[in-house]
């Protein structure tokens, strides 16, 4: 399984140089819900990193999709919800870390 990082390329570059392979520069909303939709039927993909701001902007039936995915997990990062991250590893292995 492989992580991909979805976003702006201001988002994917220090993933990309951090030696994430699966990087993923979109430009606009509509390709940006195009390129999630791609990652979702990778089989190869177990998590997906995306900017806070970017979950936002999806369509509200994807974001239920990204909120509730256990395979590939969805992490959102650079924004204020922590406690997205946290809900997430809860459900994924069933044991809250940070207690």
């Amino acid at each position: 399984m492989e992580i991909a990082v979805v976003g702006k390329s201001d988002f994917v570059v220090g993933f990309r140089l951090a030696g994430v392979r699966k990087t993923f520069d979109v430009k606009s909303d509509s390709e940006l819900e195009e390129t999630i939709r791609k990652c979702l039927d990778s089989p190869d993909i177990g998590i997906i990193v995306l900017h806070t701001d970017d979950v936002r902007k999806l369509p509200v039936s994807l974001q239920k999709v990204v909120d509730e995915s256990v395979e590939p997990t969805f992490i959102a990062i650079g924004g204020k919800e922590e406690s997205g991250l946290r809900e997430k590893i809860k459900r994924a292995i069933g044991v809250d870390l940070w207690k």
